[in-house]
């Protein structure tokens, strides 16, 4: 008999639609969190007690004290910024979670990092927009088979294979964009000295993941970045370096697929996004200006202000297919008060053609226009809401209308950033 307790938190959008405090919501009632895909860039905020705290590679369930965290084999790993993070995080959170790191996780190199930086500026006025963390490079050479990851590390040779790896490395660099390699010997001993730090934290995650399924315990998974940023099935090519949709969650720790119970997308009640591509819903105007600043909509890590637009179910929608979401849970619906006349973006408009899924090419969607219905908004303030039926009934109708359009339960909203201003509508986890 299936006896599962495993969710997926995935961000339904281009990322940052408040991912972190869903998992930090619910890993107040579970036993691990695991973090499938991505590295350093993707940065979450969590409010609680009045503070703020972030996080980057770090899964989000870091600030429970029952909690044991996994970073799995699907990331991408700065030992050097991990270990930052959690030193900080340790010494301002006195109840933290534990941190396990998988054993084949890929390692981010301060030579990934100037290759990322020399290749943004060889794109000219094509930039991806990358945060220059090293993260694409480092999948770079994972797929191409020359990745180092955390498990190597604990073999006696592994100075040696290194060496051989550094050694190309300069040669790339030097020869692709005329730029020095930082020092062999400096490299290492910096990468030795942090995984002295947290070597004792390795594990065979899948094995782990599996065992502690089984026995019964809550199993939640951290998704990174937004499904309409995955590597195969986003805005390509503006998008990260990963398969940051659901799809990815067994790849991306170890585990059978078998063992996924629900999906949870998180949905922003507008649109965002960071960086190059196209963004048909994009509000160039006060409105626009205005949920910017309610939202705080500057990046937790980079302080760049995001592009924001209206909700856009159609990348939605095919969101929901592409990462197998169940479930839907609706962030800063507050941000949305004052707002006379919200739209909804139910289609595109592609020349002639009418499109209600995202085309795949970049151009095409730069070309893209957006057709709307419109619905009435609210001037209540609702950040203190504490149920549904406290909502005006605008922001009721609105929420509704996402629900129908996207054929997909909703499960809850939040109306401000703390734990507290968290409404479910149904218990799931």
């Amino acid at each position: 008999m299936k006896n599962y307790n495993t969710l997926v938190v995935v961000g339904s959008q281009w990322g940052d639609e408040g991912k972190g405090k869903i998992t930090d919501y619910f890993s107040q009632v579970t036993n691990l969190v695991v973090r499938y895909s991505g590295g350093d860039n993707a940065g979450h905020q969590i409010n609680f007690n009045g503070e703020k705290h972030k996080v980057r590679i770090v899964p989000s369930g870091i600030f429970n004290r029952n909690v044991v965290n996994i970073i799995g084999n699907g990331c991408v790993v700065n030992l050097e910024q991990l270990n930052e993070e959690l030193d900080l995080i340790y010494k301002t959170v006195p109840n933290h979670g534990t941190l396990l790191i998988s054993n084949r996780a890929q390692l981010v190199l301060p030579y990934h990092i100037q290759i990322d930086e020399a290749q943004e500026v060889a794109r000219g006025k094509n930039k991806i927009g990358t945060t220059k963390r090293g993260i694409g490079p480092a999948y770079q050479d994972k797929v191409s088979r020359s990745g180092i990851r955390v498990g190597d590390l604990f073999r006696n040779n592994f100075k040696e294979k290194f060496k051989g790896i550094w050694e190309y490395q300069k040669n790339f660099l030097k020869k692709m964009f005329d730029v020095e390699i930082l020092d062999f010997e400096t490299i290492y001993t910096n990468l030795i000295k942090n995984f002295e730090k947290i070597k004792n934290n390795v594990i065979e995650c899948g094995e782990y993941l599996e065992s502690a399924i089984k026995e019964g315990k809550k199993v939640l998974f951290e998704g990174a970045q937004g499904a309409m940023l995955d590597i195969d099935h986003g805005t390509y090519p503006f998008v990260t370096s990963s398969n940051c949709s659901a799809s990815n969650v067994a790849l991306g720790s170890g585990i059978s697929f078998k063992y996924i119970d629900s999906v949870l997308g998180v949905v922003k009640a507008y649109s965002t996004r960071v960086g190059a591509g196209g963004f048909p819903v994009e509000l160039l105007n006060e409105i626009g200006d205005g949920i910017r600043i309610r939202g705080n909509e500057f990046g937790s890590n980079t302080k760049r202000p995001r592009r924001v637009g209206w909700i856009d179910l159609v990348a939605l929608k095919y969101a929901i297919r592409s990462s197998a979401i169940d479930k839907i849970f609706i962030t800063l619906l507050d941000v949305l008060s004052g707002v006379d006349e919200i739209k909804l973006c139910t289609s595109y408009k592609l020349g002639d053609k009418k499109l209600t899924s995202p085309p795949p090419t970049a151009e095409e969607f730069e070309e893209c226009v957006a057709e709307y219905i419109i619905t009435p908004g609210w001037n209540e303030d609702i950040t203190n809401v504490k149920s549904y039926s406290e909502l005006p009934n605008e922001a009721k109708n609105y929420l509704k209308l996402i629900e129908k359009f996207c054929e997909v339960n909703l499960v809850g909203f939040s109306v401000g950033p703390d734990r507290t201003q968290t409404v479910l509508l149904e218990e799931i986890f």
